[in-house]
């Protein structure tokens, strides 16, 4: 079974002012996938919490997969790509490429998209849009083939094709 965590970047959400609606959008598809969550925390957008959560998610719970949500776009407290790079040991530039790509299929907007996505220790961190319908499309377009990274990623894939 693969182990999640998901991150909501959200001033207003942290206190409460506001429903995280792309977390449980989030939650519910990677259950429905298979995925056990092991975390889900809503955090202001502040650059050192947002780090020190991906750093704990990843050195000391050892979730596959981390999934942020908000904090990628153009305001100037959107930092969450910001706080991504600063923690990862290795980028993963194609999957943010392929959820823009997509996306811009579906809206030019998708073009302000300024997520990233990258590897620390074992654990795959992924930022995705702060829409619930964004994220909704962009799971269901990525994440059986994030599996197979995490696979890779942990040395099981050999396993996992013999089945």
């Amino acid at each position: 079974m693969y182990t999640v965590a998901i991150v909501t970047s959200s001033d207003k959400g942290s206190k409460g002012e506001r429903e995280d609606k792309s977390g449980a959008v989030i939650r519910e598809i990677v259950e429905k996938s298979g995925f056990q969550v092991k975390r889900y925390v809503i955090l202001p957008d502040e650059k050192e919490l947002l780090k020190e959560e991906f750093i704990y998610l990843a050195d000391e719970l050892g979730v596959n997969l981390v999934l942020s949500t908000g904090g990628t776009g153009f305001s100037p407290r959107d930092i969450t790509p910001e706080a991504t790079k600063e923690i990862v040991e290795r980028e993963t530039p194609g999957i943010s490429e392929a959820i823009r790509m997509f996306s811009l299929n579906i809206t030019k907007r998708a073009m302000l998209s300024r997520a990233v996505s990258g590897i620390r220790k074992k654990t795959l961190i992924v930022n995705l849009p702060g829409s619930p319908k964004a994220c909704k499309e962009a799971l269901d377009f990525v994440l059986e083939d994030i599996k197979h990274g995490i696979d890779i990623l942990n040395e099981t894939a050999k396993e996992c094709a013999r089945k």
